[in-house]
């Protein structure tokens, strides 16, 4: 079989990385052992966005229902460019011993502003000896099957096929309703050119405050994610002709200060 030069130049020039990341090891329903370092492994999924524009990941060990997915465990982080394999470890502690209990969740950062949202299918981590709280006890005895949670896209504004806001996924929750070991913190909303609005309501719920008597615990989130800007801005030169010099009373002032 014979190809032109022209096909081959294409081929050479394809991009290698076209999709965001789709997680294939550990395989759904796949048994990993708690403790000891294992592999996570994913590809190119064939969805937007792609590969090149995205930035940084942090990767998280989930458990829970796949509507209501709870973070245990932040397991890595690290560049997209870096590559698409990491050893990672759960210690014993983090989790119960339940079958098709735990998922990973990938939030990449996009170099032109957003988040992605990716999640793996269901594994059992053996041997482990910690316990699950009472809410994520009831989610896992709900849940049917190894699927793990849709993907959540605030880069292209849609979450698997369907609309989604720029508050969509971890940032809907209320601040001070969040749970787990990372708390997100919502962007501030870009002021419009002119004030039409009238609603001033709060944008959240208040909370209550009561003031310490005693030493406060350390607090269990060790990390505060800040949502990236879902907007952009453009610019130009100003291109409009540069005033003549004032030939009034003003510049008459201005020519005594010339020396």
């Amino acid at each position: 079989m014979r190809f032109s030069s022209g096909l081959l130049f294409l081929v050479a020039s394809a991009p290698l990385a076209i999709a965001y990341p789709e997680f294939t090891v550990p395989a759904a329903g796949a048994s990993v052992p708690g403790g000891t370092a294992f592999t996570v492994t994913w590809k190119d999924s064939g969805s937007a966005p792609s590969n090149a524009d995205l930035t940084t990941y942090t990767l998280f060990l989930f458990s829970g229902s796949n509507a209501t997915p709870q973070q245990l465990y932040q397991l890595a982080a690290s560049t997209i460019a870096a590559g698409s394999t990491v050893s990672v470890t759960v210690p014993l502690g983090t989790g119960g011993a339940t079958t098709n209990a735990y998922f990973l969740g990938m939030l990449s950062v996009a170099s032109a502003g957003g988040t992605i949202w990716t999640y793996s299918d269901r594994f059992t981590l053996t041997g482990m000896t910690g316990s699950f709280s009472a809410a994520v006890i009831a989610a896992n005895a709900a849940v049917v099957g190894t699927t793990g949670p849709d993907p959540v896209n605030d880069v292209t504004g849609t979450s698997n096929g369907a609309a989604s806001s720029a508050a969509a996924g971890a940032w809907g929750t209320p601040y001070n309703e969040q749970t787990g070991l990372t708390k997100y913190a919502p962007m501030q909303p870009v002021p419009p050119t002119a004030i039409t609005a009238t609603n001033t309501s709060p944008l959240w719920p208040t909370s209550s405050v009561v003031l310490a008597s005693t030493f406060l615990p350390i607090a269990s989130q060790v990390t505060t994610l800040t949502q990236a800007n879902t907007f952009s801005v453009s610019s130009h030169a100003n291109t409009a002709a540069a005033a003549s010099s004032p030939t009034d009373d003003m510049q008459k002032f201005l020519n005594r200060w010339k020396d």
